[in-house]
Formats: structure tokens, sequence, C-alpha cells
């Protein structure tokens, strides 16, 4: 009991103390936790970023502003990128020389190329087109169009051989070195010159009388001290940088040529970076483009006073100069237009003429040529621009027209409608201009016809053959057309195949063009009691004729009809070889347009093969037409195109025909000349004698006379077959 007594006497002091021990728990559980928030949390490990570091390399010097240039794109990118960018510089052909270099960047071996674009042109023979020479009048204007339209298409063909082409750096005009001025054609008579490997370049030297030897850069000092070479051809950076002022004697300020360098990078190693690097890069490169282009010329002024205090004389050409070497090598673009590209050289031209032709005083005429130059038709719109080409030297030379020189403005619609359209929107602000030429393709002009309409302006006809085109319906009035129409040359070629086979096929693209020809080819055919075995329609673009090859088996055709543009056809008539099964072809000229005969080259010989056809290189010839065929060599010195020499002709005629309406009318107002295409004299043309050619009722100046079936020999000659000939 006593115990009990003082146990229940001791329960407030027991009690006191275990809420006091429970507070102390308490409360070092509260400080713990309040310690454990305060305490730094232990951060979420993150990977650090990638670092992807870059090798750039170039030719040129370490004190070049290229380099400088290529000094700021490194510091820029790695700032921007915080990091996590770095590229290494390697001037002075430190990898290796610059085919070297193009390859290592096509495999990934170098990151970033700085490149003559003249290097290029081994893989890329487009990248000639900074060299053609007295090409830029001024370095503003090459600016222009490098980075325009031309430059664009140029930078775009380096993805064929694994670059990325992104903007366009340079070294400056290049001038000419020696031991003596260079000012005429005569300087240059059996003169040595070093230059770097181009087919373009040394036929700009060759042009002018001097032998041309390929060197390498490095190598260029040694080679004009040693009196290898008499002579070169560089930038003031170059010849200054490189010491080859301390070896000639005498500088000619030329600015003939123009040496640009084509900022590009591997997309091998492209393809690997992360998309926001990618487009840092690219920006950097435009970023600096414009500062590289102003120091280069900044430095000029110091390596002109450096060459001349080493008692270099110096000369520059006059006007009368510059214009007799321009003339000497003037060939040179129309020779490399194919290789370079007709809508780049055709773009060039119409912006230049555009901005110098008519900004003088001198009274000016211009026609327009509005035709596919770059796509699945470009020869037959590189023939058609040859012939406008060709008779406007004509006219030129007898004085131009009404006393005023004629320019051509040449644009490229690449076979699109809705390109055609605002290429004549933008050829009609040309105040000087009288008349349009058009191209290939009918359902391009068909497109366009609204338009030709609206503006009333005369455009002329050199190929296309829809019927519809010079319709007499009110609509189609300022058309006026030098080719076959579809409603004589189905008949042409349905008579033709009526006289040698029983069973044809009829095969045709899917468009205006190909359906209106079906119509007339089967009627033709039926009325002369031999109907078609087959009827076949294909879509543009189509690769697979497995389909019909086995229908062609199957009715057991013994001939076909072909419409069809070079691509298609090319395509079918591969297959039809590849699979046994050539049988006699009788087409429409679209094939000539294109590349078709390229394509089926290697068993041409194989095929027989007819085409409608107006004018060939390779027939006989009377006075007329052999001028033509004549000033063709002398001017182009090749027959590239013999297949598309009947668009040369007929829109040699057409030029001249318009020739005819403005000097009867004695007016450029384009009304006027429609009215007066419609009442020509008399004209004897390359084709025919027009006598006349228009009239009120009938736009169409060929008879089914004038259009003829030719045979393709075995040599890919183009040669007229009678009537009556055995195929």
């Amino acid at each position: 009991m006593n115990r009990f007594i003082r146990l229940s006497q001791q329960m407030p002091l027991l009690l006191t103390l275990s809420v006091a021990l429970s507070l102390i728990v308490l409360l070092s559980i509260t400080v713990y936790e309040v310690s454990e928030l305060q305490r730094p949390q232990p951060q979420s490990l993150k990977p650090s970023p990638k670092i992807h570091t870059l090798k750039l390399g170039h030719n040129t010097p370490d004190n070049t502003a290229l380099h400088a240039a290529a000094q700021r794109f490194a510091k820029q990118v790695e700032a921007e990128s915080h990091g996590r960018l770095k590229i290494e510089l390697f001037p002075a052909q430190q990898l290796g020389n610059d085919h070297q270099m193009i390859e290592m960047t096509r495999e990934g071996e170098l990151d970033i190329l700085l490149v003559p674009t003249a290097k290029l042109s081994v893989p890329i023979p487009a990248m000639q087109y900074a060299d053609l020479p007295f090409l830029f009048p001024t370095r503003e204007d090459a600016y222009r169009l490098l980075d325009g339209e031309p430059g664009r298409l140029l930078l775009e063909k380096l993805k064929s051989i694994g670059l990325l082409g992104v903007t366009f750096w340079e070294n400056g005009f290049k001038h000419f070195t020696g031991h003596q001025f260079f000012t005429t054609p005569e300087d240059f008579v059996d003169k040595k010159f070093r230059i770097m490997k181009s087919r373009l370049i040394e036929s700009q030297f060759n042009a002018l009388g001097a032998e041309a030897i390929p060197i390498d850069f490095h190598s260029t000092y040694q080679a004009l001290k040693d009196g290898v070479v008499d002579g070169q051809e560089n930038p003031l950076v170059a010849i200054a940088s490189m010491g080859f002022h301390k070896v000639q004697s005498h500088l000619t300020l030329s600015e003939h040529g123009y040496l640009s360098y084509v900022f590009a990078f591997s997309q091998n190693t492209f393809s690997k970076l992360p998309q926001d690097l990618k487009a840092l890069l690219i920006e950097a490169a435009h970023d600096q483009t414009d500062w590289e282009r102003q120091e280069t010329q900044r430095r000029e002024t110091a390596f002109l006073t450096k060459i001349k205090d080493a008692g270099v004389q110096v000369r520059g050409l006059t006007r009368q100069q510059r214009q007799v070497l321009a003339a000497k090598t003037a060939h040179l673009i129309q020779q490399f237009e194919p290789i370079i590209g007709s809508n780049i050289i055709s773009y060039t031209q119409t912006d230049l003429n555009q901005k110098y032709a008519f900004s003088d005083n001198t009274p000016k005429i211009a026609i327009g040529l509005n035709t596919d130059l770059s796509s699945e038709a470009k020869q037959a719109g590189l023939a058609i621009k040859r012939g406008m080409e060709l008779a406007i030297a004509d006219l030129n030379a007898q004085g131009g027209l009404l006393g005023q020189e004629v320019v051509l403005l040449p644009m490229d619609h690449r076979a699109l409608s809705s390109r055609g359209q605002q290429n004549i929107e933008k050829l009609a602000l040309q105040k000087h201009l009288i008349a349009i030429m058009g191209g290939v393709h009918s359902a391009v002009i068909m497109a366009e016809c609204p338009l030709i309409h609206r503006l009333k302006m005369p455009y002329l006809v050199p190929w296309a053959t829809a019927t519809e085109i010079t319709k007499a319906d009110g609509q189609h009035q300022f058309l006026f057309r030098v080719s076959i129409n579809d409603a004589i040359g189905a008949k042409k070629l349905a008579d033709f195949t009526v006289q040698h086979h029983q069973k044809p096929a009829i095969i045709v693209e899917n468009s205006v063009w190909g359906r209106s020809n079906l119509q007339r080819l089967k009627a033709f055919l039926t009325e002369k009691a031999i109907p078609p075995v087959l009827e076949f329609t294909f879509n543009r673009g189509q690769r697979d004729f497995d389909a019909l090859i086995e229908l062609i088996k199957q009715v057991d055709a013994d001939s076909i009809i072909l419409v069809a543009n070079a691509q298609e056809a090319a395509a079918l008539v591969k297959r039809l070889h590849q699979k046994q099964r050539l049988l006699p072809i009788i087409s429409h000229w679209g094939i000539a347009a294109g590349n078709f005969f390229e394509e089926v080259s290697p068993f041409l010989s194989e095929l027989n093969l007819h085409l409608l056809q107006t004018y060939s290189f390779f027939e006989p010839h009377n006075a007329t037409k052999h001028h033509l065929y004549q000033r063709y060599l002398e001017v182009y010195q090749t027959l590239d195109i013999p297949y598309a020499a009947n668009g040369v002709a007929q829109a040699y005629d057409l030029v001249h025909l318009l020739a005819l309406a403005v000097e009867q009318q004695q007016s450029t107002d384009p009304e006027a000349i429609q009215q007066a295409m419609e009442q020509l004299p008399p004209y004897q043309g390359v084709l025919k004698d027009y006598a006349p050619a228009f009239s009120a009722d009938s736009h169409d100046a060929l008879t089914e006379e004038d259009i003829y079936i030719a045979k393709v020999t075995p040599k890919g000659q183009l040669l007229a077959v009678a009537p009556q000939e055995t195929p």
C-alpha cells in the first residue's frame, strides 16, 4: 500500500519527465528536418554539352582577308554556340591541294571547305560560271548575281557530290601579270600562261592566241621565276601574298575574270549536327560574307601599293581595249552555255541587259524569250534561243530595227505554266519590249493565252504544236506560229505508218498535246482501214512501263506511234530494249526537245526510229539554209544540239518575220505589229518561201508540204525519208 502511495505520488513527476522527453525528441526531429531543408540538395547529374570540333580548310595564306574572315567565322560560332562548336583552321593547303580537300570534304574527312569555284568545275562543270571572261561589269554585279538566282542554282548542284554550298566569298577580280602589258589580242599571241585546271580558262587564253598550262597554285611562283610560263592571272591578293610581283615586271589591271570561292559544308558532317548548330553555322557563314568582301576590297589598295613599290609597272585597260578583248572571248559564253546551264546564263544576260542596255541614251528594242531552259526540254529551249541570237545578230549587223539595236531578254519557265505567266508579266514591264517568243510546251502556252490577249503582246511560237494555240476565235490573235500544227502533224505520222505497218499501237502522254494527237491519229488510221491495235496514255514523269510492254506483246503490235517528251520516251524505249521488244517507232518531235538521244545512245544503232521534222543540220542545204548552218558553226563552233535544229531554224525565221512587220509599220507598238504580221510581204526564209507567212484567218506559217518524216541513221543523223521509201 505504501509502495502504491509512493508511486501515485510520483506520477505527476513521471508524466512531466515523459512530456519533456517527448518534446526534446520532437524538437530534435524538427531541427533535423529544418536543417535538411536548408542544406543544399544534390543536383540531378546532367550530361555535359557535346563539343563538336570541325575542320575548315582553304588554299590562301594566313595573311589574307579570306583567312581573316574564316577566323571571324570560327569565333562567332564558338561564342554563339557557348562553346559547343569549335572550328580548327587549316590555311595555305595545309591539308592538301584543292582537289584533295574537295575529296576530303565529300568523304567527311574535312568538315568545311573554302575553294575557288573553278576548282569545282571537274565534278560540277557549271562552276566555271564566275570564270567567264568579262562577264561581270562590276563587283556589285557579281555579288548581286551570285547572291541571287544564278548563285542559288550553282550551290544547289553541289548536293550531287556530297557538299552543302552556303555562300560565295571572293578573292576579287583577276588581272594579268607578265614581262609586258597585255592590252590587245596581239599581246597574247604565242605566250604561255599559268592557269588553274579549267577547260574554260584554257579556252579563254586559246581564244587570245596564248598557250595555257595548268600549274598548282603553290608552284606558280617557281614556274614564273624559272620562265616555264610567261605570265599568269590572279587577283591582287594572290599576286602580292604569293610574291608573283617579285618575278614579274608588268601588271595589267584587266578585271577580266572573277575569282569566287564557295563556302561549303560536308553533308556527311553536317547531317549529324543538332538542328540549332546547323542553323548557326549557315547564319554565321552568311554574316561573314559581306565582311570578307569588304575586307578584300579594302586590302587591295595596300596590295597595289606594295606591287608598285616593288618596281612593277601597272596599267589598266581603256574602255576600248576592254571591249576588244571581250569581243575576242565573247563566244565562250555561248559555247559554255550548255555546260554551265542555259537557265543560269539567260538569267544573267537578262539581268545585265535590263541594267545596262537600256540605261544609256541609245534607243533599244527588246524581244523576250519565255521557254524551258532547265527542265525536260532544255535542249529545245537552247535551240530556240540560239536561233533568236543569230537572227538578232543579223539585224544588228544591218543597223538594227528602225535604227535601234535589238536586245534579247531570255527567261526560263521550267516547263511550269505559273512560271511562264510570271515571266510574261515581268517582261511586259519592259517598255522597250515589242514581242515575246515562247517554247516547247503547248500546255504552258495555252495557260498563258488569256494573259497574252489581255496584254495585247505579239507572242511567237517556234515549237509548240497544239492546234488550239492558233485557233481563230478572237482569243489567240496575238499568237503567230512557225512550227507544226498537230492537225497536219498527226496526219503526217499516220500516213507514214500506214505505208509501212499494219498493227500500230498509239502511245501518248496524258496532256492536252497527247490526248488531242491520240484522237487525230486514231481517226486518220481508222480512215485508212488500219485502226490502232492499242491506245495507251501514260502520265508525265512515269518510269514503269512493264504493264504497257505486256499489252504490246498481247496485241502483237508491229509498230509504235509515240507522242511523248524526251524523259518518258527514253524510259520506255530503254525498257523495250531490255525486254527485247524493240519495235519500229514513228515519233512526234517531242523526243528531240530533251536528252532522249543521249539516254538511248548505247543502242541507238539498233533502233528503227523515225520522227517529224522541218529542218536538220544533216540534210542538203539551199543558200538560205546553208547561211544559217555556217553562221551557227561560226558562232557556237559546235553542232551540239543536232536533233533540235528545227528549233533554231523556226525561231530564226520568226524573228526575221517580226522584223519585217516592224519595218513595214515603222512602229514598235505591239498592236501595230500584230496587224502587220497578218499582212507581211513575201519573205525567203530558211524553212520556206513565205508568201505570205500569215493572214487574218491563219496564224500558222507551215503547211503539210513543209514538214516531213526523218529517219535516225545508225550514226545518229537525221535524214529526210521520201514518201514511199522503205524505213
